[in-house]
C-alpha cells in the first residue's frame, strides 16, 4: 500500500500526456530555460550548502559547547516549516525593507530579492538540513576511534581529517549531497515567495510546471515527468552502492 502510494500518483501523470507530443512538449523555449535554470542553481546551492553545512556538522558533532540542542534544532526548523514560511523569512531578511536588504542596498547597491541569487539561498535554505543530519550522524558513529589512534601515531589534526576522516565520511557525504541536490530541484514554496516567477531568471522547473499548468495541463505534465525523471535518476544512479549496503 505504501509503495501504491507514491508510484500510483506518478503513474497517474502517464495517462494524461499524449506520448507523441513529449518531445515537442520538452523542447520548448519555457521548458528548457527552466530545466537549465534549476539544473545550475541547484548546483550552486548543494555546493554552497557544502561549504556551510559542512563545518556545522562537525560542531554538532563533535563539540561540546553548551546550547547545541538548541542549534541543532535550529538547522532543522527548515525540514519542518512550510516552505512559504521560509521565503517570507529571508524575504523580510533580505529585502529592501529588512534588516541586512536595506543595509546591502544602501551600502553595496545590492538586491537580492527576484534575483537568481534569491533562488539559490532559498534552494539552500531547505535543502542544506538533509547535508547536515547525514553527516552528523555519520560522525557520530564512524572515526572517532581512529582518529584518536591516528593523533597517538602523531598525526595532525588536517592529516588525519584527510586520510582518515574523510574517507570514512564518503558514504554519508555522496548520500547526503545526492538528497540536497534532489531537495533544492524540487523546491518552490520559498523559492516563489522570495524570487518569484521570472522567465529566464528566476523560473525554475517546479514554478514553471505552477506556471503553465495555468494556460497548457499538456505542457505541465511533460515538465512534471521530466522532474520526475532527473529526481530518480539522481536518486538511483548518483546514490553511492556503499549506502545500500554493498560494496
Amino acid at each position: 500500500m505504501a509503495l501504491a502510494l507514491v508510484v500510483l500518483p506518478v503513474l497517474g501523470l502517464l495517462t494524461r500526456i499524449d506520448p507523441t507530443r513529449l518531445p515537442t512538449l520538452l523542447t520548448s523555449p519555457e521548458a528548457l530555460a527552466a530545466l537549465n535554470l534549476s539544473l545550475h542553481t541547484s548546483l550552486i546551492s548543494t555546493a554552497l550548502s557544502v561549504v556551510l553545512g559542512g563545518p556545522l556538522a562537525l560542531v554538532l558533532a563533535r563539540s561540546r559547547l553548551p546550547g547545541l540542542r538548541v542549534v541543532r534544532a535550529l538547522v532543522l526548523l527548515p525540514l519542518v516549516l512550510p516552505p512559504v514560511v521560509g521565503g517570507l523569512a529571508l524575504l523580510y531578511l533580505l529585502g529592501r525593507t529588512g534588516v541586512l536588504g536595506g543595509l546591502l542596498e544602501n551600502v553595496f547597491g545590492l538586491t537580492i530579492p527576484y534575483t537568481t541569487s534569491a533562488v539559490v539561498l532559498a534552494q539552500t535554505f531547505v535543502a542544506m538540513p538533509f547535508l547536515v543530519v547525514g553527516l552528523e550522524g555519520s560522525l557520530r558513529t564512524a572515526g572517532a576511534r581512529y582518529e584518536q589512534v591516528a593523533a597517538t601515531l602523531g598525526a595532525g589534526p588536517w592529516l588525519t581529517f584527510r586520510r582518515v576522516t574523510l574517507p570514512l565520511l564518503l558514504p554519508a557525504l555522496g548520500s547526503s549531497l545526492v538528497l540536497t541536490f534532489a531537495r533544492a530541484l524540487g523546491e518552490f514554496g520559498a523559492t516563489i515567495t522570495f524570487a518569484g516567477s521570472l522567465r529566464g531568471t528566476t523560473r525554475t522547473l517546479p514554478l514553471a510546471i505552477y506556471t503553465t499548468a495555468q494556460s497548457d495541463v499538456d505542457a505541465a505534465v511533460a515538465m512534471s515527468l521530466l522532474l520526475v525523471v532527473i529526481a530518480l535518476v539522481v536518486i538511483v544512479v548518483a546514490r553511492p552502492k556503499a549506502v545500500e549496503g554493498r560494496s
